[in-house]
């Protein structure tokens, strides 16, 4: 049974008609060879995260999809510094790092990011502010972003759709999307009471959704804290 509606892919595929320019791969790892589960069989919310990335590709020529084995292709999870699966790297055509990641499934509400998220890597280019375009062009420090969310949150989005549109715009961001309920061990390790949760270089913390410029503004007072 698909996970996409009839209706939904009628319009994502004319969405994606209209706005996508460069090529997104979808770089997927999943589990099929480990002593933990049956043989041939994949991990929780790997098939159906699998199944949603291969309902999407069906939607435009524009769209790749790459899926690998995490246990049994380790060094390809390796060199995309993947720890955690499910996991969906996306990567523009002519670019090789992978700055948008979801770990979890991306349903529910995050859907809706994931989308959006393709289009903006595709066009090169995000709905941020001017300004907040102009202090991540003069960026300089690598950093890394996690949001934890859940897909019935409706907030989430909101925190997950910044951090990714901050990663489009400068090149020294990773921002992840964090499914809390896949990964209780990083909600603990982390103190995640509620969501979304925002994590900036295991230093800087931002609870709830912010408006985007208090978001920018957090995210980037972690340079002075480096």
């Amino acid at each position: 049974m698909a996970l996409i509606s009839e209706k939904d892919r009628e319009y994502i595929k004319n969405l994606f008609e209209q706005k996508l320019q460069r090529e997104v791969k979808m770089v997927m790892f999943t589990q099929r060879e480990s002593p933990l589960v049956v043989p041939g069989e994949e991990c929780q919310y790997c098939k159906e995260t699998r199944q949603i990335l291969e309902e999407l590709v069906e939607l435009s020529p524009k769209l790749k999809l790459e899926v690998h084995d995490f246990y049994g292709e380790k060094e390809v999870a390796d060199r995309y510094k993947v720890d955690k699966i499910p996991a969906t790297l996306l990567i523009a055509e002519g670019e090789e790092e992978a700055r948008i990641r979801f770990f979890g499934i991306p349903s529910g509400y995050e859907f809706g990011s994931l989308v959006e998220d393709i289009i903006d890597l595709s066009r090169g280019t995000t709905s941020l502010s001017s300004q907040s375009k102009e202090k991540l062009a003069n960026l300089t420090n690598d950093i890394h972003i996690q949001v934890f969310v859940t897909p019935t949150c409706p907030y989430c989005p909101s925190a997950v759709r910044t951090a990714h549109m901050m990663a489009v715009e400068s090149k020294h961001i990773v921002a992840d999307m964090i499914e809390v309920i896949e990964f209780p061990h990083l909600a603990n390790k982390y103190g995640v009471r509620g969501v979304p949760k925002t994590v900036v270089n295991d230093v800087v913390e931002i609870e709830g959704a912010v408006p985007e410029q208090i978001f920018v503004e957090n995210v980037l007072s972690v340079i002075k804290r480096s």
